[in-house]
């Protein structure tokens, strides 16, 4: 089986490891800040059209492509040369095991799978492009 979509939307950012803490009462308080909250809603929200009438319960490969978008003077120049759906790669942050940590969570608790531990390889790429969004691939290895 394999399921594959685009997600249109400009990706998050934030990332999973951006937990807080509060101590009260001498104890720690781990909490979810409103801008990690808003991202899991978004992405959730967008993955939620997609999610496989059965969850799957077999090892996968999970493969996506980050794309957030091209700078406008960018886009401007490489409209002008007839260029219409271009992305570049990029080295700059989020991190791709932050950016798939949070992804595979919110899929998890849409009900792709049973848990993310089924997922035994993943290829995680992240891109500048003229078409923001997440392109997802899951493929079943068994």
């Amino acid at each position: 089986m394999v399921i594959e979509f685009f997600l249109p939307m400009i990706p998050p950012t934030v990332t999973q490891q951006e937990h807080q803490v509060r101590v009260r009462n001498g104890k720690p308080i781990f909490y979810e800040p409103d801008h990690l909250r808003e991202a899991r809603q978004k992405l959730m929200a967008h993955l939620g059209k997609h999610v496989p009438e059965e969850p799957i319960l077999s090892a996968i490969r999970l493969t996506t492509k980050w794309i957030w978008p091209l700078p406008k003077k960018q886009i401007d120049r490489l409209k002008s040369t007839g260029l219409h759906d271009f992305a570049m790669y990029i080295t700059t942050k989020p991190d791709t095991d932050n950016v798939i940590k949070m992804l595979k969570d919110c899929m998890t608790r849409c009900g792709y799978w049973k848990d993310d531990a089924l997922v035994a390889s993943e290829i995680t790429e992240k891109f500048l492009g003229m078409n923001p969004g997440i392109y997802i691939r899951i493929e079943e290895l068994s």
